[in-house]
């Protein structure tokens, strides 16, 4: 099951605002490189440009469908920006296919290294956070943003569901590791000699639609389940999947509540 943009930006006002929290929240002024780790469709990472005008952004995801819809909109923003000067904000955008963990950044290079809702699909992430550190340079930053409802009823019902005849000769194999809470990348980044902000939010997104849960989780959290199930089984677990969101979230005058809980870190390097 490829990436589908499209189906990830159907709630692209939800899934910035973590994006724009974490953000405000990294203290640079001047920063020359930039560097998005999991940019997605690239929406976020060209405000990333905005922010800082001198700066040259790239953005970074493992998905081909991503990087694709990124730079189609770079594009198109580049012809919004002919009339303005050599800084324009699409001539400062690089997009690239590649996986963070073999990114291969000389260490010290960036100024700003963010990662916002990416870092979850790695299971080793937090083993990987001395060397994504390392990349910063002294005065820089590290910024990551994760989701943290791993024990929601959104996807605590998918691994249960997963877990029953007949899907689990099919989704056993699928690698599931919480991430962690504030205080533990606190003391993971802390170690390194950073200085650290850490943090959680939940968020109370307004959905709308009976299926509203199922459609917001089956393009991220979802996904490893969904592809594991092979294609004759898939609308079964679909629909069963569905009736059981349809009880933890219930529609009311065609609202669903989702709370969702994000954890957040912000490390700067001293000089």
């Amino acid at each position: 099951m490829p990436w589908s943009p499209d189906h990830y930006l159907r709630y692209g006002d939800e899934r910035s605002r973590p994006f724009f929290d974490l953000v405000a929240r990294i203290d640079a002024d001047a920063p020359r490189e930039i560097v998005d780790l999991g940019c997605g469709p690239g929406n976020l990472t060209r405000t990333l440009a905005e922010r800082w005008p001198q700066a040259q952004v790239l953005g970074i995801d493992s998905s081909p469908e991503m990087v694709a819809a990124a730079e189609a909109a770079r594009s198109e923003g580049g012809r919004n920006d002919a009339s303005r000067s050599e800084t324009s904000t699409a001539r400062r955008l690089s997009f690239a296919c590649a996986d963070l963990r073999s990114w291969a950044a000389e260490p010290g290079e960036v100024d700003v290294l963010l990662s916002n809702a990416t870092l979850q699909w790695v299971p080793e992430h937090r083993e990987l956070l001395p060397a994504l550190a390392g990349k910063v340079r002294p005065s820089g930053w590290l910024a990551v943003q994760v989701p943290g409802n791993h024990g929601a009823p959104s996807h605590a019902l998918c691994r249960e569901l997963a877990a029953e005849e007949p899907f689990v000769r099919f989704t056993a194999g699928v690698d599931y590791r919480p991430t962690a809470d504030p205080a533990d990348y606190f003391a993971d980044l802390q170690g390194l000699g950073l200085t650290v902000d850490a943090w959680e939010t939940t968020y109370l997104h307004v959905l709308h639609g009976q299926d509203a849960v199922f459609d917001w989780v089956s393009a991220t959290g979802a996904r490893p389940y969904l592809e594991a199930v092979p294609d004759e089984l898939r609308d079964d677990f679909v629909a069963a999947y569905k009736r059981r969101l349809a009880v933890a979230y219930p529609e009311r005058d065609g609202v669903v509540l989702l709370p969702f809980r994000r954890v957040f870190v912000v490390a700067h390097r001293s000089m």
